[in-house]
């Protein structure tokens, strides 16, 4: 017997191999066993009575159930906040004054060093929950708030630890790459050596990063730095991605795609030849709308340009202190179409099957199919296109991961209960 069959569920399964838009199903049946979906299809092409087939039948009433949402780009683990140079930049402050105050990258850098690894997790647990609170159930975390190796290594065993959760899957980045530290602001190449040379190599030796990322801009690192990173990554069995053309046109998604880089992130100074460059590859391109938002950028991501090439687009949270503090991924999907102008389905398919081949789970995660992890985000919902209309509102129904019921919102006309598993 099936350990859970789901019935009166419409499925937004995001699967190719079905011509409806989102993959529909509806009036749907999912099973799982042992964690995997082990069928879908039409409740009336179930071959017998659900009470016959399955140990836990859940008759969903008609919602609509999605695969988990995937945030596969985020910045989780960090010291502090920086709210108060928010609010100073709002009041007219500029950005070296900003910097002279303590403020910037590196003031998050100096708390997070500062941090005990209980208080980098509790802080963020709180922020790993507000997403899961919306549909998550696996999410990349990176480094590069710590920018030495003790903080770096401290930064992805907390990634880790929040990994350990049943409820969540994590998959670490290191990103070692991200600026330069205030000990080596007159070094460059001292830095980069200790990135290439030590910091890499232990990381991998620990096995404490899936993949390396850089931060390949005018105020990161240019295009020779960022091979060398690449470089020392693929020496160590790392795959690689990249935040490329951010604020300018660094040419740093032609590097990247030259190293099969599992996504190029941002993107809004994208060329025409970095398009075509990341189209010859499995390379995904990551919209990042948070940051776009926040920093009150205008020079949006060539999205057309991408569509034309067949380029997946994923989309994600870059859930981080200085450019994006943004913990709602439901928020991120509308700002992709009404910023970057995806539509709900290239919205939900970037925060489903798009964001999985970004992090290389797409034979895991990413679809409602046979044989992939039951992960399973449950909706109350007339139409898929809401997930990303909605501001403000959640209306997430229930979750699972790998089979197992994390939560459920049972509704009345008079309250909403959450109920933990």
């Amino acid at each position: 017997m099936w350990d859970t069959l789901l019935v009166n569920v419409n499925l937004a399964t995001m699967d190719t191999n079905r011509a409806a838009p989102y993959g529909a199903v509806q009036n749907a049946a999912l099973a799982i066993k042992d964690g995997l979906i082990d069928w879908l299809g039409p409740e009336a092409e179930l071959s017998d009575a659900p009470g016959e087939l399955a140990r836990n039948v859940l008759d969903l009433d008609g919602k609509w159930a999605t695969p988990g949402l995937i945030d596969c780009h985020t910045h989780l683990v960090f010291g502090g906040a920086r709210a108060s140079e928010y609010e100073m930049r709002l009041n007219g402050a500029s950005y070296e004054e900003i910097a002279r105050a303590g403020g910037g990258i590196l003031s998050t850098v100096k708390a997070t060093r500062s941090a005990p690894k209980e208080t980098l997790y509790a802080a963020a647990l709180s922020r790993l929950n507000a997403l899961q609170s919306e549909g998550v159930t696996t999410v990349e975390i990176k480094s590069g708030y710590g920018l030495d190796l003790e903080s770096e290594m401290k930064m992805l065993e907390v990634a880790r630890d929040l990994g350990k959760k049943d409820s969540v899957e994590v998959v670490t980045t290191f990103l070692g790459a991200h600026a330069l530290p205030p000990e080596y602001a007159q070094d460059r190449e001292g830095y980069i050596n200790l990135v290439c040379e030590e910091m890499i190599p232990a990381v991998a030796r620990a096995g404490l990063a899936d993949a390396v990322d850089a931060f390949c801009e005018t105020i990161g690192f240019s295009t020779a730095e960022t091979e060398r990173v690449f470089k020392a990554a693929r020496t160590c069995g790392l795959p690689v991605k990249l935040h490329a053309e951010q604020l300018s046109d660094s040419s740093g998604s032609q590097l990247a795609a030259r190293y099969n880089a599992l996504s190029v992130d941002h993107l809004e100074y994208l060329s025409p030849e970095g398009v075509t460059a990341i189209a010859t590859t499995n390379t995904v391109a990551v919209l990042l709308p948070g940051a776009f938002y926040f920093l009150k950028e205008t020079q949006t991501p060539p999205v057309q340009a991408l569509r034309q090439a067949s380029v997946p687009l994923a989309v994600a949270t870059d859930c981080n202190p200085g450019s994006s503090p943004v913990t709602s991924p439901l928020l991120a999907m509308n700002m992709a179409c009404t910023l970057f102008g995806l539509t709900p389905e290239e919205a939900l398919t970037g925060m489903t099957r798009n964001a999985s081949q970004a992090l290389a789970l797409s034979d895991k995660v990413g679809t409602l199919s046979k044989g992939k992890s039951a992960d399973i985000a449950l909706w109350n919902i007339a139409t898929p296109a809401e997930l990303s209309y909605w501001l403000g509102y959640n209306p997430l129904a229930g979750l699972f991961k790998a089979g197992r019921e994390i939560f459920t919102w049972q509704h009345t006309q008079t309250e909403a209960e959450h109920i933990h598993g």
